[in-house]
């Protein structure tokens, strides 16, 4: 079984910008990293997304008692130059294709959320039209294809062009392109001629790790262990005061990047928060 690439972020933007790919996404927005003009935030630089303003984020939680910033007492250390993305289960509404039957999962579910290089297959997990969390088991036999059919893999950096669809779970047009039934009728890219299985996928309800929005964050390990404990001064009122849990990993999070996780946004066309030059502050884990 190839291995996820979860959480590749700014994939969602070369996506769109190799192969011009606005659908299955309304506005094809990426989960995690943004593009956009700049504009000053406190310990970084922000692009995309609601501006965040010196005070950083808005509020979106009141929990009983908002921790404190960390004191000299606190056995951490700061890093700085750090590039902070936003990811989020992929929303089903979001999609346009036709409801069909899944491996593992009650009722139908749109293709294009369960397959594409947006949905779930490439997220990891996703809310379905129920408003339930779902999450791919297993990936099955095979990797991933550009918009035209071509094998393309991460291992090298996607060199034969831009991930679109799992190597299967879709229909060949006349040229052997992808395309797939949409929801209001029709085709996505001309009538499809042959179907291409995916064998050995799975989905499963519920989310594939106990995360918690605006709480938890996917780091580099080698750098952060998992189960440290993170402060972002950028995200300080974010409701939980900026302390984050190193509870995930992801195939783009390399390094001085942490992704946050965080509830979908209100509209496919926000990609999220970016912010570079930021910092954060360490008090690692020891297992």
């Amino acid at each position: 079984m190839p291995p996820l690439p979860r959480k590749l972020s700014l994939v969602g933007a070369a996506i769109v910008a190799l192969t011009g790919f606005t659908s299955p996404l309304a506005a094809a927005a990426p989960a995690g990293g943004g593009t956009g003009v700049p504009v000053s935030a406190g310990g970084g630089t922000a692009t995309g997304g609601a501006s965040i303003g010196s005070g950083g984020l808005a509020p979106t939680a009141s929990p009983r008692s908002i921790p404190s910033p960390p004191s000299k007492h606190d056995h951490g250390h700061w890093v700085r130059g750090v590039t902070i993305t936003e990811y989020w289960p992929a929303p089903e509404s979001w999609f346009v294709g036709r409801l069909v039957s899944a491996p593992g999962l009650p009722g139908r579910h749109r293709i294009d959320w369960l397959y594409s290089a947006t949905g779930i297959s490439m997220e990891g997990d996703g809310i379905g039209l129920d408003g339930q969390p779902y999450h791919i088991q297993s990936l099955g036999s095979g990797g991933w294809v550009t918009a035209t059919g071509r094998a393309t893999d991460p291992a090298n950096g996607w060199q034969a062009g831009a991930p679109f669809w799992r190597a299967g779970g879709y229909w060949s047009n006349r040229k052997r392109a992808v395309t797939f039934p949409l929801n209001a009728g029709g085709w996505f890219d001309g009538l499809g001629r042959k179907y291409i299985p995916l064998p050995n996928v799975s989905f499963a309800p519920g989310p594939s790790l106990p995360l918690q929005y605006f709480q938890s964050i996917a780091v580099d390990p080698r750098l952060i262990p998992l189960g440290s404990r993170v402060y972002v001064p950028a995200y300080h009122n974010d409701g939980h005061g900026g302390w984050f849990i190193a509870a995930d990993t992801g195939g783009a999070i390399n390094g001085r990047h942490i992704d946050v996780y965080r509830p979908p946004p209100p509209s496919s066309s926000d990609s999220g928060q970016y912010l570079t030059g930021a910092r954060m502050y360490v008090i690692k884990a020891h297992h």
